[in-house]
Protein backbone atom coordinates (compact mmCIF):
# COMPACT_ATOMS: atom_id res chain seq x y z
CA UNK A 1 0.00 0.00 0.00
CA UNK A 2 1.03 3.44 -0.62
CA UNK A 3 2.99 5.26 1.96
CA UNK A 4 3.60 2.32 3.87
CA UNK A 5 7.61 1.66 4.16
CA UNK A 6 8.55 -2.00 4.69
CA UNK A 7 12.06 -3.12 5.81
CA UNK A 8 12.83 -6.84 5.38
CA UNK A 9 16.76 -7.07 5.40
CA UNK A 10 19.19 -6.00 8.70
CA UNK A 11 21.33 -2.86 8.56
CA UNK A 12 19.00 -0.96 6.46
CA UNK A 13 19.22 2.91 7.16
CA UNK A 14 15.98 4.22 8.73
CA UNK A 15 15.19 7.78 9.21
CA UNK A 16 11.51 8.12 10.90
CA UNK A 17 11.55 11.78 10.47
CA UNK A 18 11.45 11.31 6.66
CA UNK A 19 8.25 8.55 6.75
CA UNK A 20 5.15 9.93 6.56
CA UNK A 21 2.63 9.50 9.47
CA UNK A 22 -0.37 10.69 7.49
CA UNK A 23 -2.36 8.52 4.74
CA UNK A 24 -1.93 9.39 0.67
CA UNK A 25 -3.23 12.44 -0.43
CA UNK A 26 -5.99 10.85 -2.28
CA UNK A 27 -7.20 8.72 -0.15
CA UNK A 28 -10.94 8.99 1.60
CA UNK A 29 -11.74 7.53 5.00
CA UNK A 30 -15.22 6.49 3.04
CA UNK A 31 -13.55 4.34 0.14
CA UNK A 32 -11.40 3.08 3.47
CA UNK A 33 -13.67 1.49 5.24
CA UNK A 34 -15.23 -0.09 2.52
CA UNK A 35 -12.10 -1.62 2.04
CA UNK A 36 -11.36 -2.44 5.43
CA UNK A 37 -14.86 -4.23 5.43
CA UNK A 38 -14.42 -6.28 2.09
CA UNK A 39 -11.51 -7.46 3.73
CA UNK A 40 -13.09 -9.00 6.88
CA UNK A 41 -14.64 -12.16 4.92
CA UNK A 42 -11.23 -12.96 3.12
CA UNK A 43 -9.30 -12.89 6.53
CA UNK A 44 -11.87 -15.02 8.64
CA UNK A 45 -11.67 -17.19 5.22
CA UNK A 46 -7.97 -17.29 5.70
CA UNK A 47 -7.82 -18.18 9.61
CA UNK A 48 -10.19 -20.73 9.26
CA UNK A 49 -7.85 -22.54 6.67
CA UNK A 50 -4.73 -21.32 9.16
CA UNK A 51 -6.74 -22.80 11.65
CA UNK A 52 -7.85 -26.19 10.14
CA UNK A 53 -4.56 -27.16 8.52
CA UNK A 54 -2.37 -26.51 11.60
CA UNK A 55 0.43 -26.53 9.39
CA UNK A 56 1.34 -22.85 10.54
CA UNK A 57 0.70 -20.09 12.97
CA UNK A 58 0.76 -16.22 12.89
CA UNK A 59 2.64 -13.35 15.24
CA UNK A 60 1.16 -9.99 15.11
CA UNK A 61 3.71 -7.50 16.49
CA UNK A 62 2.18 -3.79 16.96
CA UNK A 63 5.00 -1.22 18.61
CA UNK A 64 4.20 2.53 18.86
CA UNK A 65 4.68 5.59 20.96
CA UNK A 66 2.03 6.23 23.53
CA UNK A 67 -1.62 7.29 21.76
CA UNK A 68 -0.37 5.23 18.48
CA UNK A 69 -3.27 3.17 18.53
CA UNK A 70 -1.61 -0.29 19.07
CA UNK A 71 -5.55 -0.76 20.91
CA UNK A 72 -7.70 0.13 18.13
CA UNK A 73 -5.95 -1.44 15.60
CA UNK A 74 -6.26 -4.69 17.59
CA UNK A 75 -10.19 -3.74 18.40
CA UNK A 76 -10.85 -3.40 14.72
CA UNK A 77 -8.46 -5.89 12.86
CA UNK A 78 -9.36 -8.69 15.66
CA UNK A 79 -12.89 -8.12 14.91
CA UNK A 80 -12.45 -9.52 11.51
CA UNK A 81 -11.27 -13.10 12.91
CA UNK A 82 -12.74 -16.39 15.07
CA UNK A 83 -12.29 -15.30 18.98
CA UNK A 84 -11.73 -19.11 19.20
CA UNK A 85 -8.48 -19.16 17.47
CA UNK A 86 -7.18 -15.56 18.30
CA UNK A 87 -5.21 -14.46 21.74
CA UNK A 88 -3.81 -10.70 22.76
CA UNK A 89 -1.12 -10.00 25.38
CA UNK A 90 -0.29 -6.96 26.74
CA UNK A 91 3.43 -6.73 27.77
CA UNK A 92 4.02 -4.36 31.25
CA UNK A 93 6.51 -4.00 33.44
CA UNK A 94 8.23 -7.71 34.22
CA UNK A 95 6.84 -9.52 37.06
CA UNK A 96 8.93 -10.64 39.74
CA UNK A 97 9.06 -13.91 38.35
CA UNK A 98 9.55 -12.40 34.84
CA UNK A 99 12.29 -11.18 36.30
CA UNK A 100 13.58 -14.13 37.37
CA UNK A 101 14.08 -15.31 34.16
CA UNK A 102 15.69 -14.69 30.43
CA UNK A 103 14.19 -11.33 29.15
CA UNK A 104 12.36 -13.63 26.43
CA UNK A 105 10.57 -15.89 28.51
CA UNK A 106 7.78 -14.46 29.21
CA UNK A 107 7.47 -13.85 25.61
CA UNK A 108 8.10 -17.29 24.51
CA UNK A 109 5.09 -18.30 26.58
CA UNK A 110 2.61 -16.61 24.72
CA UNK A 111 3.76 -17.41 21.05
CA UNK A 112 1.17 -19.53 19.25
CA UNK A 113 0.62 -22.70 18.37
CA UNK A 114 0.50 -23.97 15.00
CA UNK A 115 -3.15 -23.05 13.79
CA UNK A 116 -3.22 -19.53 15.99
CA UNK A 117 -2.99 -16.16 15.93
CA UNK A 118 -1.46 -14.30 18.69
CA UNK A 119 -1.30 -10.56 18.54
CA UNK A 120 1.11 -8.37 21.18
CA UNK A 121 0.42 -5.13 22.40
CA UNK A 122 3.99 -4.00 22.53
CA UNK A 123 6.46 -6.82 22.77
CA UNK A 124 10.03 -8.18 23.64
CA UNK A 125 10.70 -4.69 21.77
CA UNK A 126 10.78 -3.12 25.06
CA UNK A 127 13.58 -4.33 26.11
CA UNK A 128 15.62 -2.73 23.74
CA UNK A 129 13.39 0.38 23.94
CA UNK A 130 11.85 1.64 26.74
CA UNK A 131 14.75 -0.33 28.61
CA UNK A 132 17.27 1.38 26.70
CA UNK A 133 16.01 5.27 27.12
CA UNK A 134 15.68 4.80 30.55
CA UNK A 135 19.10 2.62 31.39
CA UNK A 136 17.17 -0.11 33.31
CA UNK A 137 20.47 -2.49 32.11
CA UNK A 138 23.57 -1.49 31.34
CA UNK A 139 24.20 -1.06 27.32
CA UNK A 140 26.12 -4.31 27.02
CA UNK A 141 23.41 -6.23 28.05
CA UNK A 142 20.64 -4.46 26.23
CA UNK A 143 23.14 -4.06 23.08
CA UNK A 144 23.57 -7.74 22.91
CA UNK A 145 19.42 -8.48 22.97
CA UNK A 146 19.48 -7.62 18.97
CA UNK A 147 20.90 -10.50 17.94
CA UNK A 148 18.81 -12.75 20.74
CA UNK A 149 15.64 -11.39 19.17
CA UNK A 150 16.82 -12.34 15.43
CA UNK A 151 17.36 -15.99 16.67
CA UNK A 152 14.03 -16.04 18.73
CA UNK A 153 12.28 -15.09 15.94
CA UNK A 154 14.06 -17.27 13.32
CA UNK A 155 12.96 -20.22 15.13
CA UNK A 156 9.67 -18.96 15.27
CA UNK A 157 9.84 -18.67 11.43
CA UNK A 158 11.63 -22.04 11.12
CA UNK A 159 8.86 -23.98 13.14
CA UNK A 160 6.11 -22.43 11.10
CA UNK A 161 5.81 -18.79 12.63
CA UNK A 162 4.49 -16.20 10.12
CA UNK A 163 6.10 -13.17 11.72
CA UNK A 164 4.28 -9.60 10.83
CA UNK A 165 5.62 -6.41 12.90
CA UNK A 166 4.54 -3.18 13.01
CA UNK A 167 5.31 0.36 13.82
CA UNK A 168 2.65 2.37 14.03
CA UNK A 169 3.79 5.67 13.34
CA UNK A 170 2.36 8.75 14.97
CA UNK A 171 3.43 12.73 14.51
CA UNK A 172 4.12 14.15 17.64
CA UNK A 173 1.72 16.85 17.38
CA UNK A 174 -1.51 14.00 16.48
CA UNK A 175 -0.22 12.19 20.03
CA UNK A 176 -0.92 15.47 21.89
CA UNK A 177 -3.86 15.51 20.17
CA UNK A 178 -5.24 12.31 21.46
CA UNK A 179 -3.67 12.72 24.39
CA UNK A 180 -5.58 16.11 25.61
CA UNK A 181 -8.92 14.39 24.36
CA UNK A 182 -8.60 11.80 27.13
CA UNK A 183 -8.93 14.23 29.76
CA UNK A 184 -11.99 15.51 27.84
CA UNK A 185 -13.32 12.13 27.51
CA UNK A 186 -14.53 10.49 30.29
CA UNK A 187 -14.73 7.06 28.71
CA UNK A 188 -11.24 7.64 27.94
CA UNK A 189 -10.24 9.04 31.30
CA UNK A 190 -9.32 6.06 32.18
CA UNK A 191 -6.28 5.81 29.82
CA UNK A 192 -4.90 8.78 31.56
CA UNK A 193 -0.74 8.33 32.43
CA UNK A 194 1.23 11.09 33.47
CA UNK A 195 4.19 8.66 31.91
CA UNK A 196 2.74 9.14 28.91
CA UNK A 197 3.78 13.04 29.06
CA UNK A 198 7.33 12.62 30.58
CA UNK A 199 7.97 10.10 27.59
CA UNK A 200 7.62 12.74 24.95
CA UNK A 201 10.42 14.69 26.90
CA UNK A 202 12.35 11.97 25.45
CA UNK A 203 11.10 12.06 21.59
CA UNK A 204 14.20 11.70 19.93
CA UNK A 205 15.35 9.57 22.11
CA UNK A 206 12.74 7.03 21.41
CA UNK A 207 13.00 8.09 17.91
CA UNK A 208 16.73 6.81 17.73
CA UNK A 209 15.91 3.10 19.56
CA UNK A 210 13.21 2.26 17.28
CA UNK A 211 15.38 3.33 14.30
CA UNK A 212 18.22 0.85 15.71
CA UNK A 213 15.76 -1.41 16.52
CA UNK A 214 13.64 -1.90 12.59
CA UNK A 215 16.84 -1.65 11.19
CA UNK A 216 18.69 -4.31 13.18
CA UNK A 217 15.86 -6.87 13.64
CA UNK A 218 14.54 -6.70 10.11
CA UNK A 219 14.50 -10.09 7.95
CA UNK A 220 12.68 -11.31 5.02
CA UNK A 221 10.97 -13.77 7.78
CA UNK A 222 10.21 -11.36 10.10
CA UNK A 223 9.37 -8.09 7.81
CA UNK A 224 9.12 -4.58 10.30
CA UNK A 225 6.20 -2.30 8.41
CA UNK A 226 5.96 1.77 9.26
CA UNK A 227 1.99 2.20 9.69
CA UNK A 228 1.10 5.97 8.63
CA UNK A 229 -0.84 6.53 12.68
CA UNK A 230 -2.53 9.77 12.44
CA UNK A 231 -5.21 8.42 10.68
CA UNK A 232 -7.07 6.04 12.35
CA UNK A 233 -8.70 4.67 9.43
CA UNK A 234 -5.62 4.55 7.16
CA UNK A 235 -3.79 2.25 9.86
CA UNK A 236 -6.26 -0.12 10.55
CA UNK A 237 -6.84 -0.36 6.85
CA UNK A 238 -3.14 -1.17 6.29
CA UNK A 239 -2.74 -3.36 9.21
CA UNK A 240 -5.44 -5.40 8.23
CA UNK A 241 -4.66 -5.37 4.20
CA UNK A 242 -1.19 -6.23 4.59
CA UNK A 243 -1.82 -9.76 7.22
CA UNK A 244 -4.35 -10.75 3.95
CA UNK A 245 -1.37 -10.14 1.79
CA UNK A 246 0.97 -12.23 3.87
CA UNK A 247 -1.73 -15.42 4.20
CA UNK A 248 -3.07 -15.65 1.28
CA UNK A 249 -0.12 -17.14 -0.43
CA UNK A 250 -0.46 -19.99 1.65
CA UNK A 251 -4.14 -20.65 0.63
CA UNK A 252 -3.47 -23.02 -2.02
CA UNK A 253 -1.34 -25.13 0.45
CA UNK A 254 -3.75 -25.15 3.08
CA UNK A 255 -6.54 -26.45 1.03
CA UNK A 256 -4.61 -29.06 -0.29
CA UNK A 257 -3.84 -30.44 3.43
CA UNK A 258 -6.96 -30.19 4.40
CA UNK A 259 -8.28 -31.94 1.24
CA UNK A 260 -5.51 -34.82 1.96
CA UNK A 261 -7.05 -35.13 5.49
CA UNK A 262 -10.29 -34.86 4.45
CA UNK A 263 -10.05 -37.71 2.89
CA UNK A 264 -8.19 -39.64 5.01
CA UNK A 265 -10.77 -39.67 7.98
CA UNK A 266 -13.33 -40.38 5.43
CA UNK A 267 -11.59 -43.48 4.38
CA UNK A 268 -11.71 -44.07 8.03
CA UNK A 269 -14.83 -43.28 8.05
CA UNK A 270 -16.15 -45.70 5.52
CA UNK A 271 -14.25 -48.41 6.81
CA UNK A 272 -15.62 -48.54 9.89
CA UNK A 273 -19.20 -48.28 8.56
CA UNK A 274 -18.02 -51.29 6.25
CA UNK A 275 -16.80 -53.36 9.26
CA UNK A 276 -19.49 -52.92 11.44
CA UNK A 277 -21.88 -53.32 8.62
CA UNK A 278 -20.05 -57.17 8.02
CA UNK A 279 -20.44 -57.55 12.03
CA UNK A 280 -16.47 -58.18 12.12
CA UNK A 281 -15.23 -59.34 15.30
CA UNK A 282 -12.75 -56.51 15.27
CA UNK A 283 -15.46 -54.03 15.14
CA UNK A 284 -15.34 -51.78 18.19
CA UNK A 285 -17.98 -52.27 20.79
CA UNK A 286 -19.46 -49.62 22.85
CA UNK A 287 -19.03 -50.27 26.42
CA UNK A 288 -21.47 -49.05 29.20
CA UNK A 289 -20.90 -49.33 32.35
CA UNK A 290 -21.84 -51.63 35.04
CA UNK A 291 -24.97 -50.58 36.55
CA UNK A 292 -24.81 -49.97 40.20
CA UNK A 293 -27.22 -52.57 42.70
CA UNK A 294 -30.40 -50.72 43.98
CA UNK A 295 -29.90 -49.88 47.82
CA UNK A 296 -31.83 -52.68 49.86
CA UNK A 297 -32.49 -52.27 53.83
CA UNK A 298 -29.62 -53.99 54.17
CA UNK A 299 -27.27 -51.28 52.27
CA UNK A 300 -27.39 -48.15 52.79
CA UNK A 301 -26.81 -45.59 49.74
CA UNK A 302 -23.49 -43.38 50.73
CA UNK A 303 -22.93 -39.89 48.99
CA UNK A 304 -19.45 -38.84 48.87
CA UNK A 305 -18.62 -35.49 49.71
CA UNK A 306 -15.78 -32.96 48.92
CA UNK A 307 -12.84 -33.14 51.38
CA UNK A 308 -12.82 -29.36 53.38
CA UNK A 309 -10.63 -26.97 51.51
CA UNK A 310 -10.87 -28.70 47.99
CA UNK A 311 -8.94 -26.49 45.62
CA UNK A 312 -10.85 -23.87 43.42
CA UNK A 313 -10.70 -24.13 39.60
CA UNK A 314 -7.91 -21.57 38.26
CA UNK A 315 -9.68 -18.32 37.01
CA UNK A 316 -6.93 -16.65 35.18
Amino acid sequence: MRNVTTFDEPGARVRLASISTRPPAKSSKGKAKERFESLNDELFELQDLLWGAKTHSLLVVLQGRDAAGKDGTIKHVAGALNPRGVHVTSFGVPSAEERAHDFLWRVHLVTPRLGEVAIFNRSHYEDVLVVRVHELVKKALWKTRYDAINAFESTLAEHGCIVLKYFLHISKGDQEERLLEREEDSTKAWKLNVEDWKERDRWEEFTKAYEDAISRCSAPHAPWMIVPADAKWYRNLVVAESIAAALRPYKAEWEKTLEVEGKKRGAELAAWREQRAAGDSGAEVEHRPTPRPRPTARRKRVTPTAPDGAAKADAS
